[in-house]
């Protein structure tokens, strides 16, 4: 009976190193070379900023749920059009979830130490890949053609014929 008191107190002890030690990475979310942050939006549109560990794999870029606490992750899953923040500003990104071989691939290349894994009480991982989105180009309007009449009605004068004789 007292070594189930032992286990007990030893299992809430871990418990409870796991818990305090996510608070504190959740409360302070240390930024380093191997994090960025995003911006995420909530179910109801409120923009929310995150760090979250950085991932560089084959060219592409790469985010990591390394926590129990993933409410990002879940945000990310219901409107993955995000934003990195970045000394520039910020940068549209598309995230795609990453599963299969591309998952082992990048998991692999980027495996997490025991010490992180013990002190996060061993939580699955997840990733996800962020591909650039192309900015929106504003339409500007365009000059009428050679043949069509400018807007005040007059005819523009034709293109001189090229001279096939040069070249």
């Amino acid at each position: 009976m007292k070594a189930i008191k032992i286990v007990g107190y030893v299992l809430v002890a871990y418990v409870l190193v796991v818990v305090l030690f996510e608070s504190l990475i959740g409360y302070f979310q240390p930024q380093n070379q191997g994090t960025i942050v995003i911006v995420t939006k909530d179910s109801n549109g409120a923009a929310k900023q995150r760090v979250v560990a950085r991932l560089d794999s084959g060219g592409a870029l790469y985010i990591a749920a390394n926590h129990w606490p993933r409410g990002w992750y879940s945000q990310v899953l219901a409107n993955p059009d995000i934003k990195v923040v970045g000394a520039g500003g910020e940068t549209d990104y598309r995230a795609v979830p990453v599963t299969g071989a591309e998952f082992d691939r990048v998991d692999a290349e980027h495996p997490l130490g025991p010490v992180i894994r013990f002190l996060t009480g061993y939580p699955p991982r997840r990733l996800v890949r962020l591909d650039p989105v192309a900015p929106a180009v504003p339409a500007t309007p365009s000059a009428p053609a050679p043949s069509e009449p400018s807007p005040d009605g007059a005819t523009p004068p034709a293109a001189p014929a090229s001279d096939a004789s040069t070249g």
